[in-house]
């Protein structure tokens, strides 16, 4: 299967084998999310998770900026927040279709390229993957509070699990702005490359994930995901009900043959 192309030129959609790089495209706004680009971009999220021939997604932004947040003008135009009279019937708001949502949701691994700026919804976007690979030129914006707002998207139940209340704590209530070093000391990125090395990176990171079993995979991260919340009795019963039936798939006689071969392995999914 292939990927289908995007339906707006604000979301670039490149599949290359097993990876699927996604890049949000309005450099002019240092990649701030319209709505085109949120419906798409879960679209293409949702497309991706259910193509068996997808293994890894990358995440990226075309110039500057990696994601500046939700375009405020856009939403504005659009009523978003205005306080104006509408009239359209009211009712509760939805996030079951938004990205954020989707992406906490994907089995596929997903690599956000960080290669600018992340702020607002761009900096919970970068949270929701997995791995964050940052360009030296790429920044981390916490400024919420300096907008009279909240991490809306995420943020505060993501950052303290990721970096611990107390440093999560210090970046949001001082709305502190973070560079690539400094994102790196406090823990919100794996590493740091030089901007020209960014993609080259994370394509390589990509390749060796896209080499291993995907199945295996893909319930490592479900089952990462899933013991957030679990015991830990909980979560080693629900390893052992996936286990049994990995032992059951033509990738683990697979495993096992190339191990005893010493060869690389050669999986399919199956």
């Amino acid at each position: 299967m292939t990927i289908s192309k995007s339906n707006t030129e604000e979301l670039l959609v490149d599949q290359e084998g097993h990876i699927l790089t996604l890049t949000l495209n309005r450099p002019h706004r240092l990649n701030a999310i319209s709505r085109p680009m949120l419906k798409e971009l879960s679209a293409k999220l949702v497309e991706a998770n259910e193509d068996p021939e997808i293994r890894v997604i990358i995440l990226t932004g075309t110039g500057r900026g990696f994601c500046s947040g939700l375009d405020l003008v856009d939403s504005r135009e659009s009523g978003i927040g205005s306080g104006a009279a509408s009239d359209q019937p009211r009712q509760l708001f939805s996030i079951r279709n938004a990205p954020i949502t989707v992406m906490w949701n994907l089995d596929k691994p997903v690599i956000a390229a960080v290669n600018g700026g992340a702020a607002g919804y761009g900096m919970d976007l970068a949270l929701l993957a997995d791995m964050r690979i940052a360009a030296e030129s790429a920044k981390m914006a916490a400024v919420m509070v300096k907008r009279a707002i909240v991490p809306e998207s995420g943020g505060t139940w993501l950052l303290p699990r990721l970096i611990g209340w107390g440093k999560a704590a210090e970046i949001y209530y001082r709305g502190r702005t973070l560079n690539a070093r400094e994102s790196l000391e406090m823990g919100l990125v794996n590493t740091v490359v030089p901007d020209d090395q960014l993609m080259p990176t994370a394509r390589q990171w990509a390749r060796e994930i896209a080499e291993n079993a995907p199945v295996a995979v893909q319930t490592t991260k479900r089952m990462m995901r899933m013991g957030m919340d679990e015991t830990f009795d909980t979560a080693v019963d629900h390893l052992m009900v996936h286990l049994s039936g990995l032992f059951a798939s033509e990738d683990f006689k697979e495993g096992v043959r190339s191990f005893m071969e010493k060869r690389s392995p050669k999986f399919t999914g199956r």
